[in-house]
């Protein structure tokens, strides 16, 4: 997303508000863009949102040609989603599918997803990962990263794999390799964040022997081929003042600098509701943050904190309250100024709260294409797992939040899934590729076979699975 100037948000909603005014008025308007070259033209469509180009285009026959040109709605698209989204997206397809791609269809499919597909992916034979939960993936480049996590035994790993997965739709099958020059202790729920392109910066997390920790590892990405990297681990020096200890907190990145972490499970087992940010401009550094309007998520642990881009702000969902309660709240951390946090409240009637995920700890939440967060499984107050998919619609948020948008139908979306499903499953990991089509997701706890909702039925999951977003192009 992109950071828009107070005068070009001025422009946009006066533009905009030319649709809804008397003919007249539109006739002179007309008349007088009638006198603007296409560049010009052009340039006035792109401060306009999705829907008022599609109205612009209906004016008149000599506008429709404009305004519904490949030219156009490319730029759109690059515009709302980022050249390297678009760019990472045209990798996925064949030269034939590049050839015939419709920017307008695809940002209307986009817009209008309401499917997915998903299968599992073959491991060649050797080694690859033993199952596990609370453990983390990223994708960095074309490869999976995989580190730690928790076992059967009561063990926390403290191993490192990666696997090669291109930029391709087809994956015949993952060969994952177990890589790292050092590595951090053993432990499960800690956070491990892509910072840039090369960079992981892992945070916390609970050992063996139930200690939280708070120690600061970067792992360096060493690309030695395009098929083969290492990486070498180490600890980040951040001087005396960072985050008390802590486990099953939420972490992301915010720009190409900056770690978020929030809430988690501190020394006493009890769940804290503290946000820091890891500045990495310099000398790496921790700084609490206190927010100027004292409004901040309750403490809570098993949530997700998704960035969604250049606007600097990111977005939680859900965990598990301070009374072992599951939430579905969203909330809205902007680091632009002065920090703060802002609830993002539905208002939505007591007869259509199915319109928004039920409450959920153990999730996923990975940014896809079209700036849409999809959140994946988890489990419920009574550790009831799930296998459900639901998107939020980042830019309908924000319209709505703005006041620009009256409704907030849509803006949550339950998923339809196509192919294989997978278990119920919850403290998984999962990552989208650069593109946003694809989600990778490994592991997790899942529903056993003899009583799904005990302890005893509970076991750890090793499959690897591929998420596409089905945009029938």
């Amino acid at each position: 997303m992109r950071n828009q100037s107070h005068s070009s948000n001025c422009s946009k909603k006066h533009l905009h508000s030319t649709s809804m005014a008397s003919p007249s008025y539109a006739q002179t308007l007309t008349s007088t863009l009638e006198h603007l070259d296409h560049d010009h033209i052009t340039s006035v469509l792109l401060l306009l949102p999705f829907d008022s180009i599609l109205a612009f285009a209906l004016t008149c026959k000599k506008f429709r040609s404009l305004a519904l040109s490949v030219s156009l709605w490319e730029l759109v698209c690059r515009r709302d989603w980022g050249n390297g989204t678009i760019d990472s997206f045209l990798a996925t397809l064949s030269d034939k599918e590049r050839t015939d791609l419709s920017y307008r269809k695809l940002y209307e499919k986009v817009s209008m997803l309401g499917s997915l597909s998903c299968r599992r992916l073959a491991c060649k034979d050797g080694a690859f990962p033993k199952p596990r939960a609370s453990h983390s993936l990223n994708l960095v480049s074309d490869w999976l990263v995989l580190f730690g996590g928790g076992c059967e035994g009561g063990r926390h790993l403290d191993d490192t794999w990666v696997a090669y997965v291109g930029s391709g739709r087809t994956i015949p099958m993952l060969t994952w390799r177990n890589v790292s020059s050092g590595h951090p202790g053993g432990r499960f729920g800690h956070s491990c964040t892509l910072v840039g392109t090369n960079s992981l910066i892992l945070f916390g997390g609970i050992n063996d022997s139930g200690s939280r920790l708070n120690d600061t590892w970067i792992g360096q990405i060493l690309r030695e081929s395009p098929y083969n990297i290492k990486i070498l681990w180490k600890p980040l020096e951040v001087g005396q003042y960072m985050p008390p200890a802590r486990g099953a907190h939420a972490a992301c990145c915010i720009g190409d600098c900056m770690v978020l972490v929030h809430g988690g499970i501190g020394f006493d087992g009890l769940r804290v509701g503290d946000t820091w940010v890891l500045d990495l401009s310099g000398p790496a550094c921790w700084q609490q943050v206190r927010t100027a309007n004292r409004s901040a998520p309750t403490p809570r642990s098993g949530h997700t904190l998704t960035w969604i881009g250049g606007t600097r702000m990111a977005i939680l969902f859900g965990g598990r309250g301070a009374g072992y309660e599951a939430l579905n709240d969203v909330w809205l951390f902007d680091v632009a100024g002065q920090p703060r946090w802002k609830e993002l409240k539905f208002n939505i009637a007591p007869n259509l709260l199915d319109r928004m995920p039920p409450p959920r700890v153990g999730h996923s939440a990975s940014l896809t294409l079209g700036n849409k967060i999809l959140i994946y499984g988890g489990e419920d107050s009574q550790r009831r797992r799930k296998n459900d998919f639901w998107v939020l619609d980042v830019p309908g948020l924000l319209q709505y939040q703005a006041g620009l948008k009256t409704d907030t139908k849509g803006i949550w979306k339950h998923l339809s899934l196509v192919g294989e499903s997978p278990s119920f499953r919850a403290f998984h990991g999962a990552c989208a590729d650069l593109s946003g089509r694809f989600l990778y997701v490994f592991g997790g706890m899942v529903d056993g076979f003899l009583q799904p909702p005990e302890a005893n039925g509970l076991r750890f999951d090793g499959e690897s699975y591929q998420v596409d977003l089905i945009l029938n192009l």
